[in-house]
């Protein structure tokens, strides 16, 4: 094999004979470094291929690596070369876009957004299938009780929701406090203190607690089952209980979806109790209201049905976190960033996924004129 540089104004020409193929590119490695150094700053390599008598997919993969360290530096490559030469440089080129996450330049933008489309639609493939697989365990479950697991179940429940009652109180106790305390503004100018309760109470149990309760078990639960399953993924935990003849729904992901499902609308009611709480504090010290005069304008004022359209979005906020945070677990890759990315993920589509779903429960309880 003969290779053959020449400088043309701002672009280098290489023009290479013979056989170009895993045998032969060991001997012009070092003459391509020496080139891309003293050629650069040439702003362009045009590689004439068509005089190559045999030529492979190692030779196309130093090429492309030539390509990638060029563009590095500003400049661009150009290959000129017969059909069946240049399909195996597109192949190389589609292989690294597919697996590495690069981008064929030469596309721009276009390839940017067909990689895109092309992850979003394999990953709501993935979730759809791992929904048929969370609902054919779920039948398991019913058809065979004895199988559900108990134990775990519990120890989810209190890992996932009875530890986070804590950050739960605090937050909705203050989102309570900031209510209360920018609408007191507005109700004493125009001598309209009372309707705070109304105010606070129809928008805490209908939106504001299930939304700021949900947001934070996303974040704090969610993300605590993605990377639980992420990690005993890498670590090959879930190989080994396949190989043992445990079933991973049954024993790790079901006992999650079903304790979060369980237990969103007692942590709905909890956010209630305590957003309200910080409600009436503000009012007895802004606005002057009794405790007793706020539980009576409560009472008087604000109907069960507000209290039980917040109480039934719970198992829906339960299944959508809990769902999403485990199957982002369950698409992890064996390296520890997959485990960042995957968490960050799962926290984000969560959110996005509860409010969506809230903004349907809006939708549909006003077109009942409930």
């Amino acid at each position: 094999m003969s290779l053959h540089a020449k400088v043309q104004g701002d672009t280098v020409v290489i023009t290479v004979r013979g056989d170009m193929n895993v045998k032969s590119i060991a001997s012009i490695e070092p003459l391509l470094a020496e080139l891309l150094i003293h050629s650069i700053p040439s702003k362009r390599f045009e590689w004439h291929l068509e005089r190559l008598t045999h030529f492979d997919s190692a030779a196309a993969l130093l090429l492309y690596t030539f390509d990638k360290k060029s563009r590095s530096l500003g400049a661009t490559c150009k290959f000129h070369a017969n059909t069946n030469h240049q399909n195996i440089i597109d192949a190389v080129y589609h292989r690294d876009y597919h697996s590495s996450g690069v981008v064929d330049h030469r596309l721009g933008p276009v390839a940017t957004v067909g990689k895109m489309a092309i992850q979003k639609y394999q990953s709501f493939k993935d979730f759809l299938a791992f929904v048929g697989e969370l609902f054919s365990a779920l039948l398991i479950y019913l058809l065979h009780p004895k199988s559900i697991r108990f134990k775990e179940i519990y120890h989810a429940i209190e890992e996932s929701s009875i530890n986070a009652l804590g950050i739960i109180a605090l937050t909705t106790f203050l989102i309570g406090v900031v209510l209360a305390y920018q609408s007191s503004i507005q109700l004493k100018m125009y001598g309209a203190n009372i309707f705070i309760v109304d105010m606070l109470g129809i928008s805490v149990l209908r939106e504001l607690a299930p939304l700021i309760a949900a947001i934070v078990i996303a974040g704090r639960s969610g993300s605590a089952f993605a990377a639980q399953i992420g990690v005993m993924k890498i670590t090959e935990e879930l190989d080994a209980m396949k190989t043992m003849g445990f079933d991973p729904y049954l024993f790790l992901v079901l006992p999650r979806i079903i304790a979060l499902m369980v237990m969103m609308p007692l942590i709905i009611f909890f956010a209630d109790i305590m957003a309200m709480l910080g409600g009436m504090v503000v009012a007895a010290i802004e606005l002057g209201i009794s405790a007793q005069l706020f539980v009576d304008r409560f009472n008087e004022a604000v109907a069960m049905k507000h209290f039980f359209i917040g109480i039934s979005k719970g198992p829906f906020f339960g299944f959508i976190i809990a769902a999403i945070g485990i199957f982002r677990g369950l698409m992890v890759e064996n390296d520890t960033r997959s485990i960042g990315i995957n968490t960050t993920k799962s926290v984000v589509e969560a959110i996005f996924m509860v409010i969506i779903c809230d903004a349907i429960f809006s939708i549909i309880y006003t077109s009942l004129g409930i």
